[in-house]
């Protein structure tokens, strides 16, 4: 049987802590079962610790560091790692996200953080603080775009996306935004980076009506899923959760147009929003 994968540190702050957390363990002669032991939890969760696909909680640092005799390592950085860029709510995700070998997502309202434009991301910025200064959304924009960087990898994460029709005809940002944003999917769908359906209307009543939904599988640990809201999020890695989910997700591929046609159909929007910024401008 292979070993586990070795990791990368640098990956994510909570990478960073997963590989020490790995070695201390091995050094230590502990299963990730005996070291889950006394914190009450289960050698699987002790690898998503090690993978980066959980965030540490500052009790379960300082007990790694009573159990590992690490002179308060673990706390320390646990400390300093849980400052984030991201909202409360989607921290956590967004660090699994970066290590995930494989995301699928259904979106129900808006294009998806992985593949927004800045222009786009901008006016969802925008809509969702309206009074908020140019520096804040600018910050808010460059975290974003940060996240779009995994794209730049040649083959991983596969990203799958099924968009409702929603998606693609809501107005946000202007005709030109939109025209930009299109084509951009239109563009990654091509190059083969992501695989992109819409879910149509006239497909009627689906699997997914109440929400968004994200997916993310990993080399080393269980999978993940993450539910969004308005304001707040949820970060599932309950076995039957999880599957449930999976299976909503598969209804909804089944339910949405090829890839194939997906692309036509967003093409045909994107030329639409181009007219329309030509006739009446932004």
């Amino acid at each position: 049987m292979p070993g586990p994968k070795k990791l990368d540190p640098s990956s994510s702050p909570r990478a960073f802590l997963g590989a020490e957390l790995r070695y201390r363990r091995e050094q230590a002669g502990l299963t990730q079962e005996e070291l889950g032991a006394p914190l009450f939890v289960s050698g699987s969760s002790i690898g998503q610790l090690e993978a980066g696909t959980r965030r540490m909680q500052l009790d379960q640092a300082q007990r790694l560091d009573e159990i590992l005799t690490t002179d308060g390592f673990f706390a320390r950085n646990c400390a300093a790692l849980r400052k984030s860029k991201y909202p409360d709510h989607f921290a956590e995700a967004a660090e699994a996200e970066a290590v995930a070998t494989q995301i699928r997502e259904y979106s129900a309202q808006l294009i998806p953080g992985l593949v927004q434009t800045a222009a786009y991301a901008r006016a969802v910025f925008l809509a969702y603080q309206p009074t908020a200064t140019e520096e804040a959304i600018a910050a808010l924009v460059a975290a974003r775009l940060e996240r779009v960087e995994l794209l730049a990898r040649p083959t991983r994460p596969l990203v799958w996306l099924v968009l409702d029709e929603a998606v693609i005809r809501r107005d946000t940002g202007g005709a030109a935004v939109m025209s930009e944003s299109l084509s951009h999917l239109g563009t990654l769908a091509r190059q083969r980076r992501v695989i992109v359906q819409v879910l149509p209307f006239s497909a009627g009543s689906h699997a997914a009506m109440d929400g968004s939904l994200k997916l993310m599988s990993f080399d080393d640990a269980p999978p993940l899923a993450y539910l969004d809201g308005l304001g707040t999020g949820q970060l599932l890695d309950d076995p039957a959760a999880v599957r449930a989910y999976e299976l909503t997700y598969d209804l909804l591929v089944a339910s949405a147009l090829s890839p194939e046609a997906s692309s036509a159909f967003i093409e045909s929007a994107a030329k639409d929003f181009s007219r329309e910024a030509e006739q009446h401008g932004p």
